[in-house]
């Protein structure tokens, strides 16, 4: 049932007619004489008599009203409700990023929000699936994700980072130089694929060179890979964010020709508020400041 059609109904008996209540509630009075017509029509009971002395109620109406009252007033409610919970969902933002991003970037980043934002709230998820952030952001389930761009899903997408991949070898791998490792050499070893759905870029480069691999996929996060790696067992292929502060026991060598997978941070098409807003401006800040550091 219509809560705005009750509403004007209680407004043209409370001010006894309909010229009054237009006045009121900002519709002309054949507007709401015609309102009033469907919602009687709708429910199949006359709740008006209209004379020249104005609106009141009939019978059935008396009997209906205090209900009325009490719907509206629950509706009233029931949307202030709904406010206060938008308005709380507004003061928290639920951020989504891969592990390796969450470890590396974000507690700077969220430093520099929380002094733009004190009284904003961040959940910070981390996930292991490469394609787990687009989901939640599909879903509604997170605010931001942090990720590598994948095909086939549809957010506002900032590109943040091009993060090349580096060849994770033995320490006594026999690899002809620390500068750059062909891709074609991965031919000849026993490869260890990253688990979570991070063979996505790797099988894409091994695709467009034209390599086929010898591989096994363990399911095991990214340290235990390269510390198989560091046990003689295979060879992997990760990117710099995953393997930082992990290389103590392998050799890690760019992949040439280059492979990268671009970074980037998501949100819903429709998602343009303040914070959002900030938090972008803080990613943005943190990493030109950061690699213009490494560049000096």
């Amino acid at each position: 049932m219509d809560a705005k059609k009750l509403e004007i109904l209680i407004s043209a008996v409370d001010l006894g007619s309909f010229s009054k209540a237009s006045e009121t509630v900002g519709y002309t009075q054949s507007g709401l004489t015609h309102l009033v017509d469907a919602l009687e029509k709708e429910i199949g009971i006359k709740l008006t008599k209209r004379t020249h002395k104005g609106v009141s109620l009939t019978e059935n109406g008396q009997i209906l009203m205090p209900f009325i009252r009490d719907f509206i007033a629950s509706n009233a409610k029931l949307e202030n409700a709904i406010k206060n919970i938008n308005e709380k969902r507004n003061d928290t933002i639920r951020i989504a990023a891969y592990s390796s991003i969450a470890m590396h970037w974000m507690p700077e980043i969220l430093y520099r929000f929380r002094r733009l934002c004190p009284d904003t709230t961040v959940e910070l998820r981390m996930v292991d699936h490469a394609l787990e952030p687009f989901e939640l952001l599909r879903d509604g389930k997170t605010d931001v994700i942090f990720a590598s761009r994948q095909e086939g899903y549809n957010c506002k997408w900032t590109p943040l980072y091009k993060e090349r991949m580096f060849a994770i070898l033995p320490k006594n791998h026999p690899a002809g130089s620390d500068e750059e490792y062909l891709i074609t050499d991965f031919r000849e070893c026993d490869f260890i694929m990253p688990w979570g759905r991070f063979d996505i870029e790797i099988n894409s480069a091994f695709a467009k060179a034209g390599v086929e691999i010898k591989k096994s996929q363990p399911k095991v996060d990214d340290e235990t890979v390269i510390r198989m790696v560091g046990a003689g067992l295979g060879v992997s292929m990760m990117s710099e964010l995953m393997i930082r502060g992990r290389t103590d026991d392998v050799k890690c060598i760019p992949v040439t020709p280059c492979v990268t997978r671009e970074l980037g941070m998501g949100v819903s098409h429709n998602d343009n508020s303040k914070e959002i807003l900030l938090l972008k401006n803080c990613v943005t800040g943190y990493l030109n400041e950061k690699f213009l550091r490494v560049n000096k």
